[in-house]
């Protein structure tokens, strides 16, 4: 098996990489990354009017060795090494990052994942305005009279996508791939033709003319960065996706398929250019033939949607990750397949994304707005990715290798770091979206996190461990009642205070008395056979620590089950089995100052609007018994 940076077998095994899955995975992970062809010329060569020849083998240039250092080399070939267990993308590797390290420097590697978490948001939400405005637009070329129809016809697609959203992409998923494969052999054919009528045109992939660019008007090359970094949206999906079809599936992918297609499409609009400089209007367009513009037209507008519908499935990934880990609230999730796991809904996440979707179609109203804010979440992410990346990949080298990891991350952290402050300079031209964005829901994320560790260390108080009360509860013990209660407990080894209450206002205990936490582990996925621990407390009672991985969801009753299998002492018959959860309504003190109050505030905000604990754990509802309390904060 591979190896990860920490050490560990992968999951790389579980993946196969025949033709079946490569295919797969052009529909999957390649969606952004192979659409960005459709702008990224255009926005990056507007800013020189009419361009000429040397403008346009610079800006090429420029683009092509970021793509080969960026995309082929970072991401595909190092970052997925650095994957948990089969996993990656920003909260995978910050829970790698993380593993082993205590105190501010946890802290830090902490919040910085966060953050790239919450920048990839940014990018979901600007992705598919984007992606659909940028292909619509091709409508003006065939008829100007029809460019009043281009943010009605964006819309009604957005809409559609969002729409089908909670019927899951199970069925359309298997379309992707096929429609993928023929979109990158379109740009491939389109752009190997346009090449074949200008040649000279692959004079840009000698270095040298990137230099001179430099060299002449460095000030101006440093702004460009900008819109060439354009070309690179969707790396990050590259290794966030691994887990759905493993590193080589996607590796091969991309040498074999996405990469020829994307820089014979680039360098064939840079060919179109330099044969009529007039086509910088819309030089993705202008590869094809006049024949062929409608078809075009119709093939990009369906790869947009499978675009978008990659960002929007990994927003709802990223907020089961986020509610997993304890930093967001729990949210009610549907799954839309019997069989994949990954494939779920979130009628919250939909609703608020498409809201934030359709604000900025009809705010920014074209492609070229719009791109001066979807570059800052990119790099803001990559940055983030670079500045994780050397607490992980170096791990688990020696010697001369290990040493060798410095220089070559320093080299990504410098690209990153000239990006992400181009990128910067547009900040009051849409840059502040995505920045006020991220910002808002890191905010959101560390009062939750903290306002929960909070009340844990509240509720944990003075109280006895729990082995030692229940033990004391068989020396003089209250009535007894048939059946099992399961209590559900916050902090392990500690008295629930839903046991505080029953004995305090019904005076009775049950039979046999279970206490259980549910724990996430830094891992995406635990497996079956390692998913609890079991510890006799007393004659009567037991507790269990189940666990499940990041990218996996809670099940009570599934885990009970394997205890009763296990522990057939216990009783865990579902009739006589009754839960007792305590659900809190957290009171804000009026008495504390403001600047303390509001965080505290949000946070009981948070907790009111959170998913009830029944539907999040799968518990029976008919079953439990909720003992409500409230606490101070």
């Amino acid at each position: 098996m591979a190896k990860t940076a920490e050490g560990n077998d992968t999951s790389e095994s579980k993946h196969t990489t025949g033709a079946a899955v490569i295919v797969g995975a052009l529909g999957v992970v390649f969606g952004d990354i192979g659409t960005s062809p459709l702008y990224t010329i255009k926005v990056s060569l507007t800013e020189y009017g009419t361009p000429d020849h040397e403008h346009i083998l610079g800006v090429l240039s420029v683009l092509f060795w970021l793509l080969m250092l960026v995309a082929s080399l970072k991401y595909i070939t190092l970052m997925l090494r650095a994957d948990n267990r089969g996993e990656g993308g920003t909260l995978a590797l910050m829970e790698l990052a993380v593993r082993g390290v205590v105190g501010r420097r946890k802290t830090i590697l902490t919040v910085l994942g966060l953050i790239g978490a919450c920048l990839f948001y940014g990018d979901s939400m600007i992705t598919p305005a984007i992606s659909v405005l940028s292909a619509i637009e091709g409508i003006s070329v065939v008829s100007h009279q029809l460019d009043h129809w281009i943010v009605p016809l964006s819309v009604a697609v957005l809409a559609g996508l969002f729409l089908i959203q909670s019927r899951g992409t199970g069925t359309v998923g298997r379309l992707f791939g096929p429609i993928m494969l023929l979109w990158f052999a379109t740009l491939g054919v389109l752009g190997a033709w346009r090449i074949f009528l200008t040649p000279k045109i692959l004079l840009a992939l000698n270095p040298v003319y990137a230099w001179r660019i430099i060299e002449d008007v460095p000030w101006q090359t440093f702004l460009l960065l900008g819109a060439v970094v354009l070309a690179l949206t969707g790396a990050e999906a590259l290794y966030a996706d691994m887990g759905h079809y493993g590193r080589t599936a996607i590796r091969r992918a991309w040498f074999i398929v996405v990469m020829p297609g994307l820089v014979l499409c680039y360098f064939g609009q840079g060919a179109v250019l330099m044969a009529d400089p007039a086509a910088i209007a819309n030089p993705f367009f202008f590869l094809a033939p006049s024949w062929g513009l409608v078809p075009l037209v119709a093939l990009a507008t369906v790869a947009t949607v499978i675009a978008s519908q990659s960002v929007i499935s990994g927003a709802f990934s990223v907020t089961r990750q986020a509610v997993q880990l304890g930093f967001w609230p729990r949210m009610a999730i549907s799954h839309t397949s019997a069989r994949e796991e990954g494939q779920i809904y979130m009628p919250r996440v939909n609703m608020l994304l498409f809201l934030a979707v359709l604000i900025l179609v009809l705010v920014f109203q074209s492609s070229d707005r719009l791109a001066q804010a979807y570059g800052f979440a990119v790099t803001g992410t990559m940055l983030m990715t670079s500045l994780l990346a050397f607490s992980v990949l170096p791990k688990g080298s020696r010697g001369l290798r290990r040493a060798l990891w410095w220089p070559l991350l320093f080299v990504f952290l410098v690209t990153d770091v000239l990006l992400f402050s181009s990128n910067a300079m547009k900040f009051f031209d849409g840059g502040w979206l995505p920045m006020f964005v991220g910002l808002s829901l890191l905010t959101l994320m560390l009062t939750w996190k903290q306002g929960r560790e909070k009340m844990h260390r509240n509720l944990a108080g003075d109280q006895p461990p729990l082995r030692t009360f229940m033990e004391s509860l068989e020396q003089y013990p209250p009535t007894r009642v048939e059946g099992t209660a399961v209590f559900m407990s916050m902090i392990h080894g500690t008295v629930p205070p839903a046991l505080l209450h029953n004995l305090k206002h019904n005076k009775v205990l049950h039979e046999q008395v279970l206490f259980l936490t549910v724990e996430s582990a830094d891992v995406p996925y635990v497996p079956f056979d390692e998913r609890f621990e079991f510890e006799r407390l007393s004659r009567s009672s037991w507790q269990v620590l189940a666990r499940w991985g990041f990218k996996q969801e809670p099940n009570v009753p599934q885990v009970l089950e394997q205890v009763a299998q296990a522990h057939p002492e216990v009783n865990l018959e579902p009739m006589r089995t009754s839960y007792f959860l305590s659900r809190q309504t957290v009171i804000v003190v009026n008495r504390l100052p403001l600047r303390q109050r509001w965080r505290r505030s949000l946070f009981a905000f948070m907790a009111r609007n959170a998913a009830r604990s029944t539907r999040f754990y799968k518990i029976p509802p008919n079953r439990v018994v909720e003992m409500g309390m409230q606490q101070e904060l």
